[in-house]
């Protein structure tokens, strides 16, 4: 690939990766159906060995598509899907897209105030939700205009022998199915509804690749969780690019792990888009658990694992102590969080393959930049710009002008995965999106002379840990009504994974004595777990500026000498 001035990160792709993509101007629900033809025969989803061919895929996709139109969905309508990784959240995601409907993802283990705010800003009047949470949403349905629940028993989705197991009168087998499912009266039943339905009428109008098909909630480049509106196109686009990126991947041949949760951003475009428009086989797990995957690796083998940092190191270092081989995953991306060197000089020893680093957010689809899957990549760096996508480093006070090679200054990108805008806020789309298709991505980095990317500061005070977003408003505010506690900071400070852990800086309210312990575990009924602080320090006050705004800088520095500080 031959460089040019402006696109000096070309000469860095590996063989076979274009400059450029084709954009389609068909939807995701075209991209299903293609997918349907091409490998109709072929598995496309394994769930502790349980297993949907393409085919099989399609008819429930049609047939739940038809549930939902008699259920008053109509083309631009927001369906809320709040499942962990089943078969189920699958189907559920294509059905709503193949109406012209607009998906919104939860994450399942949100309090209802989380859902609540997320609810009554997108207005969906129909949600299909893993049963066990159904009790949370009918009571956010009390006061948003969420009318319809469809609760969805993933453990139907188990295959025979393992739903039979959970059937017997042993503590075990018991306790398994408590953490699975749920009763949930006063909602409809997933099973029931498609066992009846009929296959939506073939022509029925599919939506058009510039219709909205997703709404991503994030924090942006700064502030509350606020709608990023993803097009087909753009996520389209995105999965088109991931496929470029990979030249070495093959059609209808790899078995792809889904151990990220469908419900971020990074996990729906390489899991539930990507994987599917390839082909492959995807392995669902609801949650991470290294001896699951270690299990599936000898059922079924992966070839292609995205993950998270702590992922590959986690399970690198249990299948060496187990005796487990994991060398049929040729391929593995990283992101969500920083990826060190000696993640990737462990996961390539043990499996052989190739393991590298990329860069993105939920507003582009994700992703944006990555490592070649070749001999040019560099640890440590997110890599080059993907086909199709443009770069620019600026001043961030001044986005106009451009800074030189080699200094930092704020990202800017543009191609066919930037989002739309932001759901009912014109003030912050303008703020983030700017003339031209670019958008800021509220991050600071240094590009060299070969295109290469390294992020070296965040401009927003977005937390990272685990590979999920924790916005510190939202903890503030938690933390804020606990009783006795006058102020409240949250930050993020570096742990040995190469991400973050949420801790927090609290002040008293007169002569109130606060005790950490309790403050954290005042703050458990309204956060989910992630998003509680692992620290909580007392301290006299917090560093302001002139204005009175905390400094959240300085409250980092302070917290990460407190001499209590656990590392």
């Amino acid at each position: 690939m031959v460089s040019t001035p402006d696109r000096p990160w070309l000469a860095q792709y590996a063989p076979g990766v274009p400059a450029e993509i084709d954009v389609s101007d068909e939807s995701l629900a075209d991209l299903l159906a293609t997918s349907v033809t091409r490998f109709a025969d072929l598995v496309a989803l394994d769930f502790y060995g349980a297993t949907t061919t393409y085919r099989e895929l399609g008819d429930q996709v049609v047939r739940m598509a038809n549930v939902l139109l008699g259920l008053g969905v109509r083309r631009g309508d927001r369906v809320a899907l709040v499942m962990p990784n089943c078969p189920q959240h699958v189907v559920a995601f294509y059905a709503a897209l193949r109406l012209g409907a607009v998906v919104v993802e939860h994450n399942p283990l949100y309090t209802r105030e989380e859902l609540q705010h997320q609810f009554d800003d997108h207005g969906a009047e129909v949600a299909i939700a893993w049963d066990k949470v159904a009790g949370t949403l009918q009571k956010v349905a009390e006061t948003s205009p969420l009318r319809t629940i469809i609760a969805v028993d993933i453990t139907t989705a188990l295959p025979r022998k393992q739903r039979l197991m959970l059937m017997l009168p042993v503590k075990k087998a018991r306790e398994t199915r408590a953490a699975m499912t749920a009763p949930a009266p006063g909602t409809l039943t997933w099973d029931r509804l498609l066992k009846v339905a009929t296959p939506l009428a073939a022509d029925h109008p599919k939506p058009s690749a510039d219709d909205l098909a997703l709404l991503q909630y994030t924090g942006g480049t700064t502030g509350a969780p606020k709608g990023a509106m993803l097009t087909h196109r753009n996520l389209r686009s995105n999965a088109a690019q991931g496929r470029a990126w990979m030249p070495g991947l093959k059609d209808g041949q790899e078995v792809v792990y889904g151990v990220l949760p469908l419900f971020h951003a990074y996990g729906l475009t390489l899991c539930l888009t990507f994987t599917i428009s390839i082909g492959a086989v995807l392995v669902l797990f609801p949650r991470f658990d290294v001896d699951q995957v270690l299990e599936a690796s000898v059922r079924r083998p992966a070839t292609f694992l995205p993950a998270v940092p702590p992922v590959y190191q986690a399970l690198a270092e249990a299948s060496v102590k187990r005796g487990v081989d994991l060398s049929t995953i040729r391929y593995g991306i990283s992101g969500a969080m920083s990826l060190p060197p000696a993640t990737v000089e462990q996961w390539e020893s043990v499996t052989g393959g190739l393991l590298v680093e990329g860069y993105g957010m939920t507003e582009t689809s994700p992703v944006t930049l990555g490592n070649p899957a070749g001999g040019t990549r560099r640890p440590g760096s997110v890599g080059v710009p993907f086909p199709s996508t443009e770069v620019r480093v600026v001043d961030p006070n001044d986005p106009t002008h451009d800074v030189a090679t080699d200094e930092p200054g704020e990202l800017l990108v543009r191609g066919p995965q930037v989002m739309s805008g932001y759901w009912n806020r014109p003030e912050d789309t303008a703020k983030t999106l700017l003339e031209g298709g670019w958008i800021r991505t509220g991050d600071i980095v240094v590009m060299d002379d070969d295109g290469f990317v390294t992020v070296v500061d965040r401009i927003k005070e977005l937390i990272i840990t685990g590979g999920f977003n924790v916005y510190p408003s939202e903890v503030e505010e938690a933390l804020r009504r606990v009783p006795g506690v006058a102020d409240a900071a949250a930050v993020g400070l570096p742990n040995d994974t190469g991400g973050e852990t949420v801790v927090a800086a609290v002040v008293a309210e007169g002569f109130a004595v606060l005790d950490p312990a309790a403050v954290r575990e005042a703050v458990r009924e309204s956060l989910t777990g992630y998003k509680v602080p692992r620290q909580v320090f007392v301290l006299d006050e917090l560093p302001r500026s002139l204005i009175g705004k905390v400094l959240h800088r300085d409250v980092r520095k302070i917290l990460e000498s407190h001499p209590d500080r656990r590392t």
